[in-house]
């Protein structure tokens, strides 16, 4: 812990830099183009996922026990209502606990915006974690609701108590090797999840705008180099990958059918503080203080994107987003449907990402180099945001050194005023 205390005098601020409205300056209606080609096979990707959902068990989810209408607090209502007062934007943000959803909230609520959240806080990572991001959201004035967007009836009372302007949904099962493990769980949060809050959304009146988190997963095993919203999603390396391009044509259909004016974000490998410890560069941190050596796939490099950039990027979707062309379910006309890429477009060797770990820990790590396995990664990551930049004005403008070093600070901040062995 010695050798920590000299990194902590200079690092910047752990707290994410304000993030002001993005002026809507005019922009193109963007459908999302599908490659005639390729619809065929990515109706039977649905239709397979689908599949998989309606004919297998219960799900084995690491939620724990569940909330409902009947066991959340007697003044929940009230608390949602002063939580969705604002000056801008009346915003219910899913997946609040998680860390994008906290950055987004915490960034929307400071520049003015009404926010509820929602988040059943599952135990697939450390739960001590998403309270203290609860905790955090409080203190600025967000109320997050325990539930699960399955729960129809929470969600119909919600939407009848909150007339909600736009809905950010981050919601969901994440990670990639842990679909081999429990690949209900993704089918239940990814695609039964995503119904259950687009069916609220639907029958809302007014109906809210909607912008979601897909993945760069999506782009599975395509090998043309960077990855554009063009270019083709119909080989998904991982179940994971699958939910989210599911995710995608669910949203089509729901905005041709019922109006819905709908979002997708591919987020490229989110980092920064407050993260998720299932990350390679968290539990690298991790493993490197506690002297554990660690495994580098070798030729993997990722497109790293810091919090910031990508809360950015999450509310200027917001900002443009147009209005929802349906009413109680009924479409009145066609409705705005947007699918961007979210990254850096500086793709990072893994193995320089431990080298700069290494310098801000100030201690050697234990590495070990293996050939990728098996598991649903893929080997790289690298984004095109031309689209985003164009469009929305996406512009992300921090490095990895500096965005690690935020986080680093962070990391030994959270850790040591919680008295928690992390090392």
């Amino acid at each position: 812990m010695s050798q920590l205390k000299p990194i902590l005098s200079h690092l910047d601020p752990i707290i994410p830099s304000s993030t002001g409205k993005f002026k809507s300056a005019p922009y193109a209606f963007h459908r999302v183009r599908f490659h005639p080609r390729l619809t065929l096979w990515s109706f039977l990707l649905l239709f397979f996922v689908l599949l998989l959902f309606f004919c297998s068990p219960p799900a084995a989810s690491p939620a724990g026990k569940r909330r409902s209408l009947h066991t959340l607090s007697p003044n929940w209502e009230l608390k949602a209502r002063n939580s969705a007062k604002g000056g801008g934007l009346t915003v219910l943000v899913t997946g609040a606990a998680g860390f994008v959803g906290t950055h987004v909230a915490m960034a929307l609520k400071k520049r003015g915006d009404g926010v509820v959240g929602l988040d059943n806080f599952n135990s697939y990572y450390e739960t001590g974690l998403k309270k203290a991001r609860k905790s955090l959201l409080e203190r600025q004035g967000v109320y997050i609701i325990e539930g699960d967007i399955n729960d129809g009836a929470l969600l119909a009372k919600l939407f009848e108590i909150v007339h909600f302007s736009h809905v950010m949904h981050l919601a969901a099962q994440a990670g990639v090797r842990y679909a081999m493990q429990n690949p209900n769980s993704y089918v239940h949060s990814n695609i039964k999840g995503f119904v259950s809050l687009l069916e609220a959304c639907k029958n809302a009146n007014p109906q809210p705008s909607i912008v979601w988190a897909s993945s760069s997963s999506v782009y599975g095993l395509n090998s043309k180099v960077p990855f554009s919203e063009k270019d083709r999603t119909d080989q998904p390396a991982s179940l994971y990958a699958a939910t989210k391009k599911a995710g995608e044509e669910i949203a089509h259909t729901y905005n041709h059918i019922y109006g819905l004016s709908i979002t997708g974000l591919r987020f490229f490998t989110v980092y920064g503080p407050w993260g998720r410890p299932d990350m390679a560069y968290y539990f690298f941190t991790k493993d490197i203080l506690r002297g554990k050596e660690i495994k580098i796939f070798h030729g993997a490099a990722r497109d790293f994107t810091y919090i910031d950039d990508v809360v950015k990027g999450c509310l200027a979707a917001l900002d443009t987003a147009k209005t929802s062309t349906g009413s109680g379910g009924t479409k009145r006309g066609a409705a705005q449907l947007r699918i961007y890429n979210l990254g850096n477009t500086s793709p990072v060797p893994v193995g320089k990402l431990v080298s700069i770990l290494e310098k801000l820990l100030k201690v050697k790590a234990r590495k070990k180099v293996l050939q990728m396995p098996r598991n649903g990664d893929v080997l790289f990551t690298h984004a095109n945001i031309s689209l985003a930049r164009n469009e929305i004005g996406y512009n992300p403008t921090v490095d990895l050194e500096t965005g690690l070093a935020r986080f680093v600070k962070w990391y030994v901040s959270y850790y040591a005023s919680k008295k928690k062995t992390a090392w």
